[in-house]
Protein backbone atom coordinates (compact mmCIF):
# COMPACT_ATOMS: atom_id res chain seq x y z
CA UNK A 1 0.00 0.00 0.00
CA UNK A 2 1.05 3.45 -0.96
CA UNK A 3 -0.80 4.80 2.08
CA UNK A 4 -2.71 4.10 4.80
CA UNK A 5 -6.34 4.86 3.85
CA UNK A 6 -7.69 5.55 7.58
CA UNK A 7 -4.88 8.09 8.18
CA UNK A 8 -5.73 9.17 4.57
CA UNK A 9 -9.63 9.86 5.58
CA UNK A 10 -8.03 11.24 9.37
CA UNK A 11 -5.74 14.34 6.87
CA UNK A 12 -9.32 14.66 4.94
CA UNK A 13 -11.86 15.08 7.78
CA UNK A 14 -9.31 14.99 11.00
CA UNK A 15 -8.42 18.40 11.24
CA UNK A 16 -9.88 20.84 14.28
CA UNK A 17 -13.30 21.98 13.17
CA UNK A 18 -13.93 20.30 10.12
CA UNK A 19 -16.21 17.27 11.52
CA UNK A 20 -17.90 20.26 13.42
CA UNK A 21 -18.74 21.83 10.11
CA UNK A 22 -20.43 18.91 8.79
CA UNK A 23 -22.29 18.06 11.30
CA UNK A 24 -23.65 21.52 11.07
CA UNK A 25 -24.36 20.93 7.33
CA UNK A 26 -25.86 17.64 7.60
CA UNK A 27 -27.74 18.25 10.93
CA UNK A 28 -29.11 22.02 11.03
CA UNK A 29 -28.80 22.61 7.50
CA UNK A 30 -26.54 25.34 7.55
CA UNK A 31 -24.54 26.80 4.68
CA UNK A 32 -24.14 30.07 5.71
CA UNK A 33 -20.27 31.33 7.06
CA UNK A 34 -21.77 33.23 9.70
CA UNK A 35 -23.95 30.63 10.62
CA UNK A 36 -21.03 27.84 11.13
CA UNK A 37 -18.77 30.99 13.10
CA UNK A 38 -21.82 31.59 15.56
CA UNK A 39 -22.73 28.19 15.94
CA UNK A 40 -19.36 26.42 16.01
CA UNK A 41 -17.95 27.03 19.56
CA UNK A 42 -13.93 28.69 19.34
CA UNK A 43 -13.68 28.65 15.70
CA UNK A 44 -12.01 31.62 14.84
CA UNK A 45 -12.73 33.51 11.07
CA UNK A 46 -9.55 32.56 9.97
CA UNK A 47 -9.99 29.20 10.89
CA UNK A 48 -13.20 28.86 9.06
CA UNK A 49 -11.65 30.42 5.95
CA UNK A 50 -8.88 27.65 5.65
CA UNK A 51 -11.20 24.46 6.71
CA UNK A 52 -13.54 26.14 3.98
CA UNK A 53 -10.97 26.20 1.35
CA UNK A 54 -9.52 22.69 2.64
CA UNK A 55 -13.43 21.31 2.38
CA UNK A 56 -13.54 22.63 -1.14
CA UNK A 57 -9.93 21.37 -2.51
CA UNK A 58 -11.16 17.97 -0.96
CA UNK A 59 -14.71 17.82 -3.25
CA UNK A 60 -16.56 17.70 0.30
CA UNK A 61 -18.03 20.82 -0.17
CA UNK A 62 -19.13 23.51 -3.05
CA UNK A 63 -18.97 27.21 -2.44
CA UNK A 64 -21.55 29.39 -4.79
CA UNK A 65 -21.25 33.47 -4.73
CA UNK A 66 -24.74 35.06 -5.46
CA UNK A 67 -23.27 37.67 -7.01
CA UNK A 68 -26.55 40.51 -5.93
CA UNK A 69 -25.80 43.11 -3.24
CA UNK A 70 -24.40 42.51 -1.05
CA UNK A 71 -22.75 39.46 -2.38
CA UNK A 72 -23.73 36.15 -0.62
CA UNK A 73 -21.88 33.12 -0.58
CA UNK A 74 -23.07 29.71 0.60
CA UNK A 75 -22.16 26.42 0.58
CA UNK A 76 -23.57 22.52 0.31
CA UNK A 77 -22.16 19.41 0.39
CA UNK A 78 -21.08 17.10 -2.64
CA UNK A 79 -22.27 14.22 -3.22
CA UNK A 80 -18.67 12.76 -1.76
CA UNK A 81 -19.76 15.16 1.11
CA UNK A 82 -23.37 13.80 1.98
CA UNK A 83 -20.78 9.82 1.88
CA UNK A 84 -19.55 11.25 5.36
CA UNK A 85 -22.98 10.77 6.94
CA UNK A 86 -23.11 7.36 7.92
CA UNK A 87 -19.39 8.22 9.82
CA UNK A 88 -21.09 11.38 11.52
CA UNK A 89 -24.10 9.06 12.71
CA UNK A 90 -21.74 6.29 14.50
CA UNK A 91 -20.14 9.27 16.11
CA UNK A 92 -23.02 10.09 17.43
CA UNK A 93 -24.26 6.50 18.81
CA UNK A 94 -21.18 5.92 19.89
CA UNK A 95 -21.69 8.61 22.25
CA UNK A 96 -25.41 8.00 22.93
CA UNK A 97 -24.61 4.45 23.85
CA UNK A 98 -20.82 4.57 25.76
CA UNK A 99 -21.26 8.12 27.23
CA UNK A 100 -24.54 9.10 28.16
CA UNK A 101 -22.97 10.62 31.53
CA UNK A 102 -21.50 13.50 29.19
CA UNK A 103 -24.06 14.25 26.88
CA UNK A 104 -27.88 13.41 28.67
CA UNK A 105 -29.08 14.92 31.72
CA UNK A 106 -30.60 11.32 32.81
CA UNK A 107 -27.35 10.51 32.01
CA UNK A 108 -28.89 7.23 30.67
CA UNK A 109 -27.85 5.87 26.77
CA UNK A 110 -30.18 6.27 24.02
CA UNK A 111 -30.27 5.53 20.41
CA UNK A 112 -30.46 7.78 17.54
CA UNK A 113 -34.23 6.97 17.12
CA UNK A 114 -35.17 8.04 20.68
CA UNK A 115 -33.37 11.14 20.24
CA UNK A 116 -33.77 12.66 16.56
CA UNK A 117 -36.97 10.51 15.87
CA UNK A 118 -35.13 8.82 13.02
CA UNK A 119 -32.25 7.00 12.41
CA UNK A 120 -30.50 9.23 9.65
CA UNK A 121 -29.21 12.45 10.91
CA UNK A 122 -29.85 14.75 7.40
CA UNK A 123 -33.46 13.89 8.38
CA UNK A 124 -33.69 15.68 11.76
CA UNK A 125 -34.60 18.73 10.41
CA UNK A 126 -36.19 18.46 7.31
Amino acid sequence: MKCCPIDNSIKIIGKKFTLHILRNMTLLKQNRFNQFLQSIEGISTKTLSIRLREMEENELINREVISKRPIQVTYSLTEKGKTLEPILEVLAEFSMKYEPKTIFKDEKPKTMKRVFGTEILSKVYD
